[in-house]
């Protein structure tokens, strides 16, 4: 009679309690001893390597830090170099500069000392006044040549020693480049 009635290992009809109801214990709310165990081991192993790793990172910033101010303080140190060297050389050019405006006067003095027996001669002579503003002018700012010489001494910043520089190098090849595809693609089309 109960043949079709079977689901699996499981009878329907077959009475689940047979032995007895089953005593069911009350759970205790909260973890096991084991499992409150592994939360402390956890929770231990975490802030150990909270702290171990805080340790370390704070003695990386720090010697960042110090490794930053050491820098700097090198930075600051050739920028006083540099301000040295600069102080001297204008030092120098200073010193040239005056012994160029003393060369310049003594020849400016003994241009109007030579022409000084031209003034007030008679009709037309120069003035004393005419006679200096020449002798400047013939002497002027430049005139002995010592600034072209240093100009010419004079590096340029960019070291490069002058010819052309990459940009203009790339525009000339790249102008190549087009004038042989127009004329070569001029040379298909009248071939065609």
């Amino acid at each position: 009679m109960n043949q079709g009635m079977t689901f699996g290992n499981v009878n329907p009809y077959e009475d689940v309690n047979a032995y007895g109801t089953s005593v069911v214990k009350p759970q205790k709310a909260g973890l096991t001893r084991r499992g409150k165990i592994a939360i402390a081991v956890a929770g231990v192993a975490i802030v150990g390597g909270g702290t171990i790793w805080w340790n370390v990172h704070s003695a990386s910033v720090e010697a960042d830090r110090k490794e930053a101010a050491a820098l700097q303080l090198q930075m600051k140190k050739l920028e006083l170099e540099e301000l040295r060297i600069r102080n001297e050389a204008k030092a120098k050019e200073d010193k040239a500069d005056q012994a160029a405006a003393a060369a310049r006067q003594a020849r400016v003095d003994q241009c109007v000392k030579d022409l000084s027996d031209l003034v007030g001669k008679g009709y037309g002579s120069p003035s004393r006044a005419d006679v200096i503003a020449d002798c400047k002018q013939q002497y002027g700012e430049g005139v002995n040549g010592s600034d072209m010489a240093a100009a010419a001494a004079e590096k340029g910043t960019n070291g490069d020693g002058g010819g052309i520089n990459s940009a203009t190098l790339l525009g000339l090849v790249a102008g190549g480049a087009l004038v042989i595809a127009v004329a070569a693609n001029k040379g298909k089309k009248t071939a065609a």
